[in-house]
């Protein structure tokens, strides 16, 4: 078993992470615009300005990281190749996606469809995301 090649997770990361926040722009900026605006007056809070944003599109490159460094490290045991990129994509998801969207449910600080359609919009952003992660994702070659 080799070591993890970090500089193609990093790079890996980055290009899943660029991908996340693709998804998230699409879905959070266009299609939900309007219903985060209505979720944010409920609640008396500002519109997000630059900081969050920067915040959220940071976030986003750090589970790209995280994501493909999971790749790699379960690829020894799973394989290389798709089928291990998407268990990368939902292992990610369902820490990063699902969980705490089920916590924020039982909080009732957001609406409820608010965190269905971003969790279930994930869970198909995330393991496309890790297939091309995955994909610039290749082991150190063992010396001779």
């Amino acid at each position: 078993m080799g070591k993890i090649n970090l500089a193609r997770v990093i790079i890996g990361g980055l290009l899943a992470g660029l991908i996340i926040n693709i998804g998230e722009f699409i879905l959070n900026d266009v299609i939900l615009k309007q219903r985060w605006a209505d979720a944010a007056k409920l609640h008396n809070l500002p519109s997000m300005g630059t900081k969050e944003m920067v915040y959220f599109v940071l976030l986003s490159f750090a589970i790209g990281l995280v994501m493909i460094w999971v790749y790699a490290a379960i690829r020894p045991r799973f394989g290389a190749g798709p089928k291990t990129a998407i268990c990368a994509g939902l292992i990610v998801w369902a820490l990063a996606y699902l969980i705490p969207s089920a916590g924020e449910v039982v909080m009732q600080m957001l609406p409820r469809r608010l965190l269905f359609y971003g969790t279930l919009w994930g869970l198909f952003e995330l393991p496309i995301a890790g297939l091309v992660g995955a994909w610039l994702y290749k082991e150190e070659a063992k010396a001779a």
